[in-house]
């Protein structure tokens, strides 16, 4: 049976949740995305646990929330120093770091200021500076927030993030998360999202020196698919994976998506980038910004 934990750490006068499950001998950090922002992680060790199970055969894995009570203008900046010292706190002293979305976002300077803490780092559908896509759909779900108006936040994150055919089984669910799930207060949120407009690491994703696996969805319907691209070519030595026909939650919808963040934190993924922070930016490696075209679910095979 798999062990999982519900824990919380203390930061100076607040408080930060994560949970813990798995039993490997390596570590991998989990950093969610800006839905972390109408619920943390507390109580969700158990369904992260089998939607993550795959990952518990070879990694002790933390999945961690943004602090509690979060002061307006907090930057994803902070909040990587957040997440430094909450691994500190913990012991952890290197592990395999994916983030996804604004986690990604948050992951990127965990990565530059703290080289240290990540031995490999995965970057699923996030960006590095803003773009005019991302200004419109957070700015719109921030004026929803204002108004108090969860469920169409939920329903518009679901038609942004999914196939049609995904979409059609889900959106009675969401309708109903729309309904049960509101936050006491959009407070947290509305700082995370105004997070995800200011933050731009974009002139200092060349000291990202660890091996780093971008993962992106052509039809994004949030951060664009281009952003995936745009990362990858800004990090030295970088893979890129781009999923045909997918959006935002293709780390919901790509049954392969696991397995290829496994391999990757494995070393397995065919093109695996090199560690390249002394990296003669003349001549970049060969495989620095590749694009490995992977097939979606619904693509037949040639």
């Amino acid at each position: 049976m798999l062990k999982v934990v519900n824990g919380q750490i203390y930061l100076d006068n607040d408080t930060m949740d994560y949970i813990r499950f798995g039993s490997g001998s390596r570590v991998m950090v989990l950093i969610p995305g800006v839905g972390d922002g109408l619920k943390t992680v507390r109580g969700m060790a158990l369904p992260f646990a089998f939607l993550y199970r795959i990952l518990a055969k070879d990694f002790t894995v933390y999945m961690f929330s943004r602090r509690n009570r979060l002061a307006p203008g907090t930057g994803t900046r902070e909040m990587a120093e957040d997440l430094d010292r909450a691994m500190e706190m913990l012991g952890i002293r290197t592990a395999s770091v994916m983030g996804i979305s604004q986690g990604g976002m948050i992951a990127q300077w965990l990565a530059v200021d703290h080289p240290d803490k990540v031995e490999r780092l995965v970057l699923a559908v996030t960006l590095g500076r803003p773009n005019p896509k991302v200004r419109r759909v957070i700015g719109r779900w921030m004026t929803m927030a204002e108004k108090g108006e969860y469920k169409k936040i939920m329903l518009d994150t679901a038609r942004r993030s999914y196939t049609p055919s995904r979409l059609k089984k889900i959106r009675g669910m969401y309708s109903l998360l729309g309904n049960v799930g509101k936050p006491k207060s959009f407070g947290r949120f509305l700082v995370q999202a105004q997070s995800c407009l200011t933050h731009d690491a974009w002139d200092d994703l060349d000291r990202i020196t660890c091996p780093t696996l971008v993962i992106g969805g052509t039809e994004d319907g949030i951060v664009t698919g281009q952003a995936s691209v745009e990362l990858a070519e800004k990090i030295p030595g970088s893979v890129l994976h781009m999923y045909d026909g997918l959006s935002h939650g293709l780390y919901e919808e790509a049954k392969d998506f696991l397995p290829l963040v496994m391999a990757f934190c494995s070393g397995k993924v065919p093109g695996k980038p090199q560690r390249c922070g002394k990296t003669n930016k003349k001549r970049r490696p060969a495989f620095a910004g590749r694009k490995i075209r992977v097939r979606s679910k619904n693509e037949k095979r040639r």
